[in-house]
């Protein structure tokens, strides 16, 4: 029978020193491949791999497309591509960006679960917003484990959490006790999975392939959402709604994946981006209406220079009101939106 020897491990801010801490705790012949997503901006050197050999466990690299899964190994998905499995071979694209992350974990979670099934260990450490949480949703699908950081042990709380409220997670533990729970769990034997494939898992396949860079199958899962009046942040274009039981999550047809949080998110950051970008467009407009006006005043055209001056006025009074829109706007994800409910509750 086959056992869990197929590790995925998801993390972002706080993650590294959890990351860190597991690898040490892990012996040097444990029997399981390990790939792992830590959330990273793309012109940023990527350091795991070194710091995690230096650890003098397990031999860590990032990860090179299509070579060979090796048990013993860690691979380390590289700055800005998405790292995925298939049945024996590690893939690494610069598939569209998924919850405003590349890499980032749903890739590489979902993967897993297509190639590898009831194999795969799932592991969701430390970061803000959700991406992991379709992804161990996936896993969970397939058969395999989910196990999380205890959001209390975790700096940054809310990727744990997103998963506990999403999935039902077989280990909820602290990062000093998950080395020695996955060398435990490495050993356990994973049921085999004779169905016929499942509407769910086809979907994942093709979510898979979308991470691949394959166009045709985007435009196929794109059609088969339903239509929403939102927009893809990163290109702008229509973004479809894809049901998984009580969950919403987003697709355009180019590929870009957003959850209902990365999407607000995007969507409230914009906005500051776009208040300020007005704001400079209209400071803009009335330096060049008081130097037109200075030209009119020194050619004895005073009426002339009169209207250009009140006009740049005007404009500034209008800077004033988006200035003061700038400063009331939030900046929303779940997680504020639920602090403020809280606090509402005990007000």
């Amino acid at each position: 029978m086959d056992r869990r020897d197929i590790i995925v491990i998801g993390a972002s801010a706080g993650g590294f020193e959890a990351i860190k801490q597991i690898v040490t705790d892990l012996p040097v012949d444990l029997d399981a491949a390990i790939f792992i997503v830590w959330h990273m901006a793309a012109d940023v050197r990527g350091i795991l791999p070194r710091v995690l050999n230096m650890l003098g466990t397990l031999t860590a690299a990032h990860a090179t497309d299509g070579e060979t899964i090796v048990s013993g190994r860690i691979y380390v998905a590289p700055p800005d591509r998405h790292l995925l499995v298939e049945t024996g071979r590690v893939r690494v694209t610069h598939g569209p960006k998924e919850n405003l992350f590349r890499p980032a974990v749903d890739p590489l979670f979902r993967s897993a679960a297509v190639a590898y099934g009831a194999r795969v260990i799932g592991v969701v450490l430390s970061g803000a917003l959700d991406d992991g949480t379709a992804g161990m949703w996936a896993i969970k699908q397939q058969g395999g484990l989910a196990v999380v950081q205890e959001p209390a042990d975790a700096q940054v709380p809310s990727m744990p959490v997103n998963v506990i409220n999403a999935v039902k997670v077989d280990y909820i533990v602290p990062v000093k006790e998950m080395g020695a729970l996955l060398s435990q769990l490495v050993n356990e034997h994973a049921a085999p999975n004779d169905a016929p494939e499942s509407d769910f898992a086809i979907k994942a396949r093709m979510e898979v392939l979308i991470a691949m860079k394959d166009e045709d199958t985007s435009r196929e899962l794109f059609r088969q959402g339903r239509l929403t009046p939102y927009t893809c942040p990163e290109c702008h274009g229509v973004l479809t709604a894809l049901l998984e039981e009580q969950r919403i999550r987003f697709r355009c047809h180019t590929g870009h994946a957003f959850s209902a949080d990365s999407l607000l998110t995007s969507i409230t950051t914009d906005i500051e981006k776009k208040l300020w970008a007005a704001i400079r467009n209209i400071q803009e407009s009335t330096l060049l209406l008081n130097h037109i006006g200075d030209h009119f005043a020194e050619a004895n055209e005073a009426k002339i220079a009169a209207v250009y001056f009140t006009k740049a006025k005007e404009a500034m009074l209008r800077a004033a009101l988006v200035r003061r829109a700038l400063l009331d706007h939030e900046q929303l994800n779940m997680d504020s939106v639920k602090d403020q409910a809280d606090m509402e509750s005990f007000s």
